[in-house]
């Protein structure tokens, strides 16, 4: 058996430290023995142990971490799922499970090695109740596939994160993500009534019920939506849907002052407007974006202009918005705004939510990064904005913002740029936990809708005294026992 194991690549000193303190002893390594068990337990071709596949595995999109499994599996059913987390539960092997691998926390990596359970097989839509607003699904189903199939039935599911084309709605669930619809509907767990989970033991389990309201025994199914796979592997899905809203507006407003883009996101939601989307772009995002876009599809920014704010309207009479549009208009008349425009068609407004999807793409793209995903207060977002600039001021680093201003998240990309391997190394994780002091002060927290993962866990103090990560500790301890889901993840490593 070929395989690369301990092929690890890690890109801070802070990061290796955080390995080394982790226990690796307590797993067994996968042997020939147990890939053969494996192979009884689900096809052979859905066993994998070649280089190539166990890289596409060591890693998300996580900055540059790459830690190798020992091999990968594919399950296609809850059976083989089972069967499959008992073995490795028996014999200590390490378990991940694994969507798209699209996460920014570096929750899909399997940090011990051992076998990483990729969910992809798993991608079927297997019911959409259009009586009953409800839709039952895989974990590997793609998030904008399922939005696309139930809105041909005039359904909607809102949760829409930017990376919706490619990442799967078990991915979602294990990290509760948001996504530019969340100031106004929620977040994934707002829609999850119910989920099949396979237990540490193989045991298979049902969270709730398929019924809008439930107040039997406690709520396992949020306890598992965000659990980043650390308390069971989800197999199938029960999906609360409401209706499509039929009409959709869409606004740019540039403004000249990076603090009044800010500001204005508490005075467009105290007109008692709730936007289906309230997005916050400094200019920097828009220029790195820019750079992956069409010339078609490139904004043009005056040289004045700091950031812009993106407002999506949505309902079920034109009119309704054609007002809230022009209370909008009226609300940011009080800032220092350029020249707000109105997306006319479907294809002006598919460009300028594009521009926006991009940009974490795009960021990626110019420099060595690090991503934190901040959130606080709504009212507090302006506070915030200053806050990261003035950190990054004195600490040397350059970052570029942007994020869901609507709910309060801000996404913050530290660039490398042009700093030195001790400053990134050594001085940028003390920046880091200043700004999450500040957000914590602020009445927020160190992650909005990515995860803890990897990369976070070393804050987790921060925002939990040691009497809260005990308990949480306990909680993961009842479901798995032995620690074989997902170890190394959301608990600092000592």
């Amino acid at each position: 058996m070929t395989t690369v194991f301990g092929a690890l690549r890690l890109t801070t000193k802070f990061q290796k430290e955080k390995f080394s303190m982790s226990t690796t002893d307590k797993y067994k390594k996968v042997s020939e023995r147990d890939i053969e068990s494996l192979k009884k337990m689900v096809p052979a071709n859905s066993i994998h142990v070649d280089e190539e596949t166990l890289h596409a595995h060591s890693k998300d999109e996580t900055e540059d971490i790459s830690i190798a499994p020992e091999v990968v599996v594919e399950p296609h059913s809850t059976a083989e799922v089972s069967e499959v987390v008992k073995y490795c539960n028996e014999k200590s092997i390490p378990l991940t499970v694994r969507g798209a691998g699209t996460g920014l926390s570096g929750g899909a990596i399997p940090a011990f090695g051992g076998v990483v359970l990729s969910m992809r097989r798993m991608n079927q839509i297997l019911e959409i109740d259009e009586n009953n607003f409800v839709g039952r699904v895989q974990p590997g189903v793609i998030t904008q596939h399922f939005q696309e199939a139930v809105k041909e039935k005039g359904l909607f599911y809102p949760p829409d994160p930017a990376s919706k084309g490619s990442c799967f709605i078990g991915g979602n669930i294990a990290e509760n993500s948001g996504g530019p619809k969340a100031v106004k509907y929620g977040v994934v767990k707002d829609y999850i009534l119910n989920l099949e989970v396979v237990l540490a033991s193989g045991e298979v389990i049902h969270t709730g019920s398929n019924t809008l309201k439930n107040a039997t025994g406690y709520n396992i199914t949020q306890l598992i939506v965000g659990s980043e796979g650390t308390l069971g592997v989800v197999t199938e899905i029960i999906i609360k849907l409401i209706p499509h809203p039929k009409h959709t507006l869409l606004l740019l407003a540039p403004f000249r002052k990076l603090t009044e883009a800010a500001e204005a996101v508490p005075a467009i939601m105290k007109t008692g407007i709730t936007p289906s989307g309230l997005e916050f772009m400094e200019r920097a995002a828009i220029e790195a974006a820019s750079r992956v876009l069409s010339e078609e599809e490139r904004l043009a920014i005056d040289d004045d202009i700091e950031a812009h704010l993106l407002i999506e309207l949505d309902g079920n009479r034109e009119s309704v918005l054609m007002e809230d549009a022009e209370t909008v208009y009226e609300t940011l008349s009080d800032f220092d705004c350029g020249e707000i425009l109105l997306a006319e068609t479907e294809a002006q407004k598919d460009s300028l939510w594009r521009m926006r999807r991009v940009v974490g793409e795009a960021v990626k793209r110019d420099s060595i990064y690090k991503e934190e995903d901040t959130v606080v207060p709504r009212f507090a977002f302006p506070q915030l904005l200053k806050v990261v600039k003035e950190i990054g001021s004195a600490h040397g680093f350059e970052s570029v913002c942007y994020g869901h201003a609507g709910d309060g998240n801000l996404h913050v990309n530290i660039l490398k740029g042009n700093m030195t391997p001790k400053q990134w190394n050594d001085e940028l994780p003390v920046a880091i936990r200043e700004l999450f002091r500040a957000v914590k002060g602020m009445g927020g927290t160190i992650s909005g809708e990515h995860g803890i993962g990897w990369v976070q866990k070393e804050y987790l103090d921060i925002v939990f005294t040691p009497v809260e990560i005990e308990l949480m500790k306990s909680i993961k301890k009842v479901f798995d026992p032995r620690g074989i889901l997902n170890p190394g993840k959301i608990f600092p490593s000592s």
